[in-house]
């Protein structure tokens, strides 16, 4: 009898996992659901060489290629097409092979019988806790069209947002970059060239340009030291981030960061808020709603805040109160959900919520893009201008001197 392993909760949202003996994936879920578990993820070991194939390349299954996915789905299924023929015809046209052949086992295993939240359990690296819950909801509920069209939402606005914030950061970073290739080249082609020529005529160099001299010799001696000097911080930063202490101190950082920090905070909330609501309106139960939500918040300090909250929440206290004071939470946040609590409105003023920040993320990422691009191009001039001028200055010397 083949062997299945499993990961799950209970209505109370504790976490189990372990291994089951059954005939099928059809009656493996259905014992599951039979001790009162929400499946997050099913999958046969015997199966390990897809597993991992499908596990190794998810990393190639964009956020942009997800996003379509979803809403071609939902317009698919609205327009009368049954799941196993729309995500068939999804698998044929999609643009990623790993994502592929994700979309066509999940297709199969619905050929066999298999629900479609328990064909994309099998590949939790491309299909979300939050993906496959809803879709569960849905199919219990029978209003899986309903389902499609909300995760088609969270998708596009969790990917448009994300997109934002990137697009704030992309640009200081290339020029950072950019700036750091041009003061290399000036340094090691351009000025040991020029001051050459000013050497050969035996001229008495002004103290900036022997600054920029000393600094042009020491580079081109010592130029092995500079590549762990520009790697070091980015690989220091991407070890912290592995550890879990560090991750956790990082992203206090990040809350800190000035201009930044806000607009990550504001981020945090964004996500927060929509994936509440949309867990909320799929009827997922409230502390297993909270142990998803802590996982894809995106930052471990405001995680532990909604981990915190769980647990009291788990003996009877309200989130309002739990989340009242903190300051990771802002007081519009908490009084909106207070307002859901008292009115069973919950997902409605989440939604308000999740719609608001989106819109201060987006105003925010264009104005720090508008603010942050003439402040990188008059940090560059600065420093090329402050090299070419400590290198012409022998130039204008020796100029006087002709006169």
């Amino acid at each position: 009898m083949p062997k299945f392993r499993y990961e799950a909760f209970d209505d109370f949202g504790r976490p189990s996992k372990g291994v089951l003996e059954s005939h099928s994936f059809q009656t493996a879920m259905e014992e599951l659901k039979g001790k009162g578990l929400w499946i997050v993820r099913l999958f046969d070991p015997g199966q390990s060489i897809l597993h991992k194939e499908i596990s190794f390349g998810a990393s190639k299954v964009s956020n942009a290629h997800f996003t379509v996915f979803c809403r071609q789905l939902s317009t698919l299924y609205k327009s009368g097409v049954n799941m196993v023929e729309a995500v068939r015809v999804l698998s044929r046209q999609a643009e990623s092979k790993p994502f592929k052949k994700v979309l066509q086992d999940v297709a199969e295993q619905m050929q066999q019988g298999s629900q479609f939240s328990i064909a994309c359990s099998r590949h939790p690296s491309v299909f979300s806790t939050i993906f496959i819950n809803m879709v569960r909801a849905g199919e219990t509920s029978g209003n899986l069209d309903d389902m499609l069209d909300r995760l088609a939402i969270y998708s596009e606005k969790e990917f448009n947002t994300r997109e934002k914030v990137k697009s704030a950061m992309v640009y200081p970073v290339i020029m950072a970059i950019v700036t750091i290739m041009v003061v290399i080249i000036l340094m090691t082609f351009v000025v040991p060239r020029l001051v050459g020529n000013f050497a050969a005529q035996g001229l008495e160099l002004p103290l900036p340009t022997k600054i920029v001299i000393a600094i042009s010799h020491w580079m081109k001696q010592y130029w092995y030291i500079l590549p762990p000097i520009i790697l070091t911080p980015p690989l220091a930063l991407f070890l912290l981030n592995r550890n879990k202490k560090g991750k956790h101190f990082l992203d206090y950082v990040r809350l800190k960061i000035p201009v930044f920090g806000v607009l990550w905070h504001k981020q945090a909330m964004s996500r927060f808020s929509r994936t509440f609501c949309s867990l909320f309106a799929a009827a997922v139960p409230m502390l297993q709603m909270l142990n998803i939500v802590a996982s894809v918040v995106g930052n471990d300090v405001i995680a532990k805040e909604i981990r915190r909250t769980r647990e009291a929440v788990g003996g009877g206290a309200s989130i309002a109160d739990q989340l009242r004071g903190n300051w990771l939470f802002p007081p519009m946040v908490v009084q909106m959900i207070e307002v859901g609590e008292r009115t069973g409105a919950l997902d409605a003023m989440l939604l308000k919520v999740a719609e608001y920040y989106e819109v201060e993320v987006d105003a925010m990422a264009d104005r720090l893009k508008s603010l942050l691009e003439p402040i990188m191009i008059l940090i560059l001039a600065v420093i090329v201008g402050v090299i070419v001028l400590a290198v012409m200055l022998p130039s204008f010397k020796l100029m006087q001197n002709m006169h």
